[in-house]
């Protein structure tokens, strides 16, 4: 019996059943670009870290000093004390009415800028030219009578204040000046920066220059330390 031929032809598996078969797929158009669309929004966020930009800082830093500024120059040193149109105590303190002491120490502060030049708006004075105010003995001494002839006549030659040596000079103010204005001044160095003595009256002022009328308040005959020292006052 002859083997039929047209079997073999038409069996279904292949010629050679060890070779691999393999099958091709052609994507539909645009499919690539759609997946990768959809991978990118799928994916999970992410935290990170960025610098912060440079003029943040900048910015901040102006709002800060604009703040501060307006704290300054409005805020009244948080002192309840001061209110609406004034910008500190002082202003307000010098706005009120005053009397008596009050009223020289604060005609004193004005006319106190003649010798600021010299002695400083703060009363240090100058090292190894001007002598300072605050604290100094002459100024606080409780009796006023030594004081008030420096401004009046003058002050030359070496002294010694808190203790350190000083040569220098001071004008004679007494031909300038009225006994109420020298009172004043005197009245506030006497009170400012942290000196505790007593005010000085215009009938002092004019004591001194009733005892002392034979010197002449030009600056002709300016006082030594010593001299002034040899003066007796009542303490």
């Amino acid at each position: 019996m002859k083997p039929d031929r047209n079997k073999k032809k038409t069996s279904g598996g292949p010629a050679n059943p060890s070779a691999p078969t393999t099958k091709r797929s052609t994507p539909a158009a645009g499919g690539s670009k759609r997946g990768s669309r959809g991978n990118s929004e799928d994916s999970e966020p992410t935290a990170g870290s960025e610098p912060v930009p440079v003029w943040l800082f900048v910015l901040m830093a102006l709002m800060l000093y604009s703040g501060m500024s307006y704290l300054h120059t409005y805020g009244g040193g948080f002192n309840p004390k001061v209110y609406e149109n004034f910008r500190s105590y002082k202003l307000v303190d010098s706005a009120n009415p005053k009397s008596g002491p009050e009223m020289l120490i604060a005609k004193g502060e004005a006319l106190y800028m003649v010798c600021a030049a010299c002695h400083q708006v703060n009363g240090m004075g100058v090292a190894g030219q001007f002598p300072p105010l605050m604290g100094s003995e002459w100024v606080n001494e409780p009796n006023p009578a030594r004081l008030i002839r420096i401004p009046l006549h003058g002050l030359s030659g070496p002294m010694q204040v808190k203790g350190q040596d000083w040569n220098s000079s001071m004008a004679a103010l007494g031909s300038a000046l009225s006994a109420e204005d020298i009172a004043a001044i005197l009245s506030y160095i006497r009170q400012a920066w942290g000196n505790t003595a007593g005010p000085v009256t215009p009938a002092e002022v004019e004591a001194v220059i009733a005892d002392t009328s034979s010197r002449s308040m030009d600056g002709s005959r300016p006082w030594t330390a010593s001299e002034l020292m040899s003066i007796e006052v009542a303490q």
